[in-house]
């Protein structure tokens, strides 16, 4: 599997669990309809989702993870 796959597979899993987990979270605490809960919930986990990149660096490529609050790049 190619390493864009992987990045935007990663990108993708993450946004889903914090979506779900702000959705559910929000829903409790806040009495929202449903519009209003899914769209403050994607805003939220697109924010707050880390970011997983690909990265070519001396012909190699590496995927490289952003995390919210944090101002160093990880790589993995």
């Amino acid at each position: 599997m190619k390493k864009q796959y992987i990045a935007l597979l990663l990108n993708f899993i993450c946004f889903g669990i914090l979506f779900v987990i702000f959705r559910y979270g929000v829903g409790t605490l806040l009495p929202l309809s449903y519009l209003p809960l899914l769209l403050g919930s994607a805003v939220l986990a697109s924010f707050l989702a880390p970011k997983f990149v690909v990265h070519k660096e001396n012909g190699t490529e590496r995927i490289v993870v952003k995390i919210p609050f944090v101002k160093s790049v990880k790589k993995l």
